[in-house]
């Protein structure tokens, strides 16, 4: 057994003194924390639909069912992160998941449009401060070597993995009870996490500063218009008068924070972070990965509902492998980061995800779960599992105890930027490929239509099957070959990019490595 090195103050500080079996309960409040804001980006996309019914949105209002909650929570990580390093991480952990318990609560009970967006982009808020405070806590909790490499892999399990589990207990929970409760649920769950949080949790030591008011109201607010931008273009197109200008707004006011940022004496988000190649690398790959993933979940989800016509319910248990195998690849890559270090899990990681996605480039009208969607589906998974441990390890290497929130935050904030912006890319994709084939397969259908499907189609301009199913197909697979080329750039970035170090394999296997390496 390797040799743990001497806790710094700040591990002592929020180390569980109730030994192996108050860690074990540690890592469990945390990753149910980091479990229950993931999957909550995907639990509501199953019920969308009995949500339209029953508070009467219309199609275009109804997505931003899920956008004002990846707003608000992509935008405000970074201030999550900062306020956990000055006011006390467990502190700020408790603040977060309330927040979420009481806007789960407002969302379940909500009558109208209003109500609903209004709980979705408070529960973004919650989750933006719980969720990179949990990751920080981790790293202050966890001694650095072995143990603190099993915590980053369950907490990569449970971060990659929380999306296609969402989608299982969406079907679930609309299926035999009603949409209320895919945000009821939520409750109970971060009630527990509350009350545990204090028996299992010691408070991290504060450090005093200030919060950069300017610098985070700045980054927020870029951050929100370069996501909208992204989702109006993916809706109504790149020449839209909108969506440019939200480009050019997003441009400005980033460019503001970076000069705010380079000023500030105590910065929301230290720049000198991205000075370290590696860690500039690990963003890089995680905007990418993030995309491929996202979209993953999204197109999959349409083609398994509307071209093998699965019912909700059974489309969550189509997903449920995906949990399983990226769990395998997080314990791969957990078990032996420190004999090999991350760099070849990041490489091999990103070949697998892209060898996944350009298999199911190949899906068309007549594939089939078993022999066209859940090979490749298995191939990602296992790639995304290998990568999220590391970069979780290589994001946080070298970080200052002091900063480990904002590291934290930031890398959070890069998933979820890098998942919205990749999916509304891949959507525009999705909109020409899937426009081109409509627009060969209407003479087909109005050589065969009756009067009653003509007059239909010219009301609402939506082909039937099996016509609809030409189209739909013909759009998700251009989506997956632009996932594709994401994966292979966060492969080439991993190759070129990273390094590691033997004071990093050092650390890796438990022992402390030079000063400053």
């Amino acid at each position: 057994m390797t040799s743990a090195p001497q806790p710094t103050p700040a591990t002592e500080t929020t180390a569980p003194q109730n030994g192996g079996g108050g860690h074990a309960m540690a890592l469990l409040v945390i990753a149910s924390c980091q479990l229950m804001v993931v999957l909550d980006i995907t639990i509501v996309n199953i019920a969308l639909p009995d949500i339209q019914r029953s508070l009467d949105f219309s199609t275009t209002s109804l997505s931003w069912v899920v956008n004002a909650y990846t707003l608000t929570f992509g935008g405000l990580l970074l201030l999550g992160g900062r306020a956990g390093d000055i006011l006390g991480r467990r502190r700020v952990f408790i603040v977060g998941v309330l927040v979420f318990v009481l806007a789960s609560l407002l969302g379940g009970l909500a009558q109208n449009e209003g109500q609903l967006l209004s709980a979705r982009a408070l529960q973004g808020v919650g989750g933006a401060i719980a969720s990179p405070t949990s990751l920080a806590l981790i790293s202050t909790t966890f001694r650095e070597g072995p143990e603190r490499n099993r915590a980053f892999g369950v907490f990569a399990a449970v971060s990659a993995g929380g999306g296609a589990i969402g989608l299982l207990a969406g079907g679930i929970l609309v299926e035999y009870l009603n949409w209320r409760w895919v945000l009821f649920v939520n409750v109970p769950i971060g009630l527990l996490i509350a009350l545990a949080t204090p028996r299992y949790i010691k408070e991290s030591e504060r450090h005093p500063g200030r919060f950069d008011l300017a610098g985070a109201f700045t980054s927020t607010l870029g951050m929100v218009l370069l996501v909208y931008g992204f989702i109006r273009a993916g809706q109504d197109g790149w020449r839209d008068t909108l969506t440019l200008a939200s480009f050019g707004a997003a441009v400005v006011v980033l460019a503001v924070f970076i000069l705010i940022e380079r000023r500030s004496r105590q910065p929301i988000t230290p720049l000198h972070m991205f000075a370290d190649r590696n860690r500039a690398g690990t963003y890089g790959i995680m905007l990418c990965l993030a995309a491929a993933i996202f979209g993953m979940f999204f197109f999959l989800t349409l083609f398994v509902q509307n071209v093998l016509d699965f019912s909700p319910l059974a489309a969550g248990f189509a997903f449920l492998p995906v949990s399983a195998v990226i769990a395998v690849g997080a314990g791969l890559a957990s078990r032996f980061l420190p004999t090999y270090g991350p760099k070849p899990f990041m490489v091999v990681g990103a070949i697998l995800a892209a060898a996944g996605l350009g298999w199911l480039t190949l899906t068309d009208v007549d594939s089939t779960y078993a022999g066209s969607i859940l090979g490749p589906m298995l191939v990602f998974s296992l790639g995304m599992g290998m990568e999220f441990v590391s970069l979780t390890l290589m994001a946080l290497s070298n970080v200052p105890t002091p900063e480990t929130g904002a590291a934290s935050g930031l890398l959070n904030a890069t998933q979820q930027v890098g998942g919205s912006l990749g999916l509304s890319i891949l959507v525009t994709m999705y909109g020409t490929a899937s426009r081109n084939e409509a627009n060969d397969q209407i003479p087909a259908f109005l050589a065969q239509a009756t009067p009653a499907e003509r007059l239909r189609f010219q009301r609402t301009g939506q082909l039937p099957a099996p016509w609809s199913d030409h189209v739909l197909t013909a759009g998700v697979s251009a989506a997956f070959v632009m996932a594709a080329i994401f994966t292979v750039l966060a492969a080439l970035i991993a190759m070129v990019v990273i390094q590691v170090r033997p004071s990093d394999l050092e650390r890796l296997q438990g022992g402390a490595g030079p000063p400053g390496a």
